[in-house]
């Protein structure tokens, strides 16, 4: 039975692999700092590749290398460090590429395969299971990237920005190394990241809303929480000096129960509804405060400083 398992297993893998790393670059990114390493997967036939947004920062030039062999110089076609994503266009032409996934799909102890294209390595395979799902990831700008996946498949550095597979060879995730040995993360592949990866290869960059505040997830009052039929709600615990959450009249200590129509629970759910559509229009924003519920209108701004 044992012996079963590991050939199931093996045998996962080994397709994974066949299928998936042919498609898989290893880049060389050159900086005023020096070189960088990464990875990035094969999105299109025209040539656009998917990696991670740290990956690129700040290049003035990349190459891309195929375990076939092929170099190709690319250029950075758009960034959003807010996602961690960015996208690659190759001057030349490149291996077929990868099959996306949907991350939405995946569950607590799914085998995952990590594939990357380390400079001096012909390919990098780990494998493990998915350990944690919904993770948040701070960024370098402060910032952070929600809804990451958590796997015990071991990357370096030079796997940031590669892919992270389901077992029938579906990228389902962008690898990143930056928490430390015994934890992979990854950014996911879901329907959001899909129209962020869209955004980028048509537009080169990723417009979002502001509203400027910070706070997190708190059980609402009994009252409140029969009268909406919901425990819980999104206790502010900052509102940004002159943004337009101050500007609204929005207050520390408020608790925010709805958006725009939307029921809200956490930071995360606010930051889903920032889209470019948001950018300019009024909000409702309905909040609990001292003992009633209160509707004021916001106007959220462009995030510049992503």
């Amino acid at each position: 039975m044992d012996d079963d398992a590991l050939d199931a297993y093996s045998a996962a893998v080994v397709h994974v692999a066949q299928t998936v790393l042919p498609s898989v670059a290893s880049l060389r990114v050159r900086t005023r700092e020096g070189e960088g390493a990464g990875s990035a997967s094969v999105l299109s036939a025209d040539g656009f590749l998917l990696t991670s947004a740290h990956v690129v920062e700040g290049a003035s030039g990349t190459k891309a290398s195929f375990t076939d062999g092929r170099e190709v110089l690319a250029d950075v076609i758009g960034r959003d460090p807010l996602s961690d994503l960015a996208v690659l266009r190759a001057r030349e032409e490149v291996p077929p590429p990868v099959t996306l996934g949907d991350a939405a799909q995946l569950r607590v102890g799914q085998l995952v395969v990590a594939l990357g294209n380390p400079l001096g390595f012909a390919g990098s395979v780990t494998a493990g299971i998915v350990s944690a799902l919904g993770r948040s990831l701070p960024t370098r700008s402060g910032r952070v990237v929600d809804e990451v996946i958590q796997t015990d498949a071991t990357l370096n550095p030079g796997n940031s920005g590669g892919a992270l597979a389901d077992s029938t060879g579906r990228v389902v995730g962008v690898n990143t190394a930056v928490a430390g040995i015994g934890v992979g993360l990854a950014v996911p592949v879901n329907t959001t990241t899909r129209h962020i990866i869209s955004t980028l290869m048509t537009h080169g960059r990723v417009r979002r809303a502001w509203l400027g505040i910070a706070g997190a997830q708190m059980p609402l009052p009994p009252a409140l929480s029969a009268k909406l039929d919901r425990h819980t709600g999104l206790r502010v615990a900052q509102v940004i000096a002159g943004s337009p959450a101050a500007r609204a009249g929005l207050q520390v200590g408020d608790i925010v129960v709805a958006v725009d129509g939307s029921n809200i629970a956490s930071s995360t759910a606010v930051q889903q509804l920032m889209v470019e559509d948001a950018i300019g229009r009024r909000l409702e924003v309905t909040v609990w405060r001292n003992g009633a519920l209160v509707d004021v209108i916001a106007v959220p701004r462009e995030l510049t400083d992503a």
